[in-house]
């Protein structure tokens, strides 16, 4: 149905300039207004009953054309966001930046955004209060409102410049969408380097949307990323954390992960990790293999958590400055947890991990060398431990990446699994393998003994 949609629509100009949108039909299109959210669909009629424009937006229309099923829906309307709020009793306004509304309907909530409008079309339109842009030409301020077809340019990517009206189950098309997503195409809408530059985020969502999609990013769009990657250094830690989390938290992450090293934009993100990556076949594979688990866990309904996550992708980091450290003369416990506080302390300036994720990570790290003391009582005391489930997963993580601890993991998930006399006779037949590890020389392969 996709192919017949677009074919009509292929010879349209740039989607960048103002034009009239591409109408389909109901009967032309497999979206039906009960595939919207209840929430969704009551702000919609609500808006409109009001007297106002709304559609439903994005990446929940693309979704739905392609077969998925949206985690969310969005809409846009022409009625500001102090209008939106008045007419939702628990809605409230969020953002300095890119002012939207949220609208609560039980455990959703839809986000609500005004048609937004090219800065300076107006005088009116670019005070302070509502456009600014920086020196390197990010928006800082963007609450410039106008009409749909400028708010449809203003979108970042073709296939989310798609407005589904569901009153009359019409989709309107700005910008070439349906053929690009018949063709299976991520492009950017209007000139890449101006709207990297507006937002340096879109070239983290380039990554994530080609990976999650399994789409092939427009060559124009792709080539100036890796000369632009620098831009995301304007951007705010916090920010940057949950876009990481929107990166490698969906079940995409390995996928997700291979685009941003061929857009040189891990290095943008994890500065730390990306040089311990290069010509080290272990690293490389320890983090993929962290990511391939994180996408298995989250695709069976299974919990993670960032700390793990985060844990595994500074790890390189942690180990190779712990080397350095112990090279220069530094206590192996001393060297370990200055490690761990310069390699946190380096990266939170770039991506601003919570406590609450950096304290778990920390004891992760520490319980990696108990696992190899497994004299006398040491055993049962690691096993009350309250992060020993995620310090274990962490050991065998480690050796399915292909790390040599001796046969650690299958000790330890044997030793879980049997009585307290099967443990103690598990404790016993070490005999002095267990009181302590044999340090290994040092070399510039991957470190087993970095605890």
């Amino acid at each position: 149905m996709l192919k017949r949609l677009s074919r009509a629509f292929k010879k349209r100009g740039n989607p960048s300039r103002k034009q009239e949108p591409h109408i389909v039909l109901a009967a032309q299109h497999p979206i039906v207004p009960a595939d919207i959210s209840r929430g969704a669909a009551e702000v919609v009629q609500t808006l409109e009953q009001a007297g106002f424009s709304a559609f439903v937006v994005g990446g929940c229309v693309r979704d739905l054309l392609l077969g998925l099923h949206p985690k969310d829906f969005d809409v846009a309307t022409n009625a500001t966001p102090e209008q939106v709020k008045d007419m939702f009793r628990r809605a409230r306004i969020i953002g300095r930046r890119f002012r939207i509304v949220h609208v609560p309907f039980g455990r959703e909530v839809v986000e609500v955004t005004t048609f937004r409008a090219h800065h300076g079309s107006a005088p009116s339109r670019t005070s302070k209060d509502h456009a600014r842009r920086g020196a390197n030409g990010m928006l800082l301020r963007d609450n410039v409102f106008g009409s749909i077809d400028e708010d449809a340019a203003r979108r970042d990517f073709t296939i989310n410049a798609l407005y589904y009206h569901p009153t009359d189950n019409t989709i309107y098309d700005y910008a070439n969408g349906l053929v690009d997503i018949e063709n299976r195409v991520l492009r950017i809408i209007g000139d890449p380097l101006t709207r990297y530059q507006e937002d340096p985020v879109r070239m983290l969502r380039a990554a994530r949307f080609s990976a999650r999609l399994d789409f092939q990013l427009d060559p124009e769009s792709a080539v100036i990323i890796p000369s632009s990657a620098q831009l995301l250094a304007a951007v705010s830690p916090a920010r940057l954390f949950d876009e990481t989390l929107k990166l490698f938290m969906a079940g995409y992450a390995a996928a997700t992960w291979q685009q941003l090293e061929q857009l040189r934009l891990v290095e943008q993100l994890f500065p730390t990790t990306a040089p311990m990556l290069e010509n080290n076949d272990f690293y490389q594979r320890f983090i993929n293999q962290a990511l391939h688990n994180t996408d298995e866990r989250i695709h069976q309904d299974k919990r993670v958590t960032p700390a793990f996550l985060f844990a595994a992708l500074l790890w390189p980091a942690v180990c190779e400055t712990q080397t350095n450290l112990e090279s220069s003369g530094r206590p192996r416990a001393q060297a370990r947890q200055q490690a761990i506080g310069t390699v946190i302390a380096s990266q939170i300036k770039r991506i601003a991990i919570p406590r609450r994720f950096t304290l778990p990570m920390r004891e992760i790290w520490d319980l990696q060398g108990r696992f190899f003391r497994r004299g006398g009582q040491q055993p049962q005391r690691l096993l009350t431990h309250p992060r020993f489930r995620a310090a274990y997963d962490f050991i065998l993580l480690r050796e399915q990446s292909g790390e040599d601890l001796d046969g650690l993991g299958e000790w330890w998930t044997r030793f879980q699994e049997v009585d307290a006399d099967e443990q103690e006779t598990m404790i016993k037949a070490l005999g002095s393998r267990g009181s302590s590890r044999k340090r290994r020389p040092r070399n510039r392969k991957p470190r087993t003994d970095a605890h």
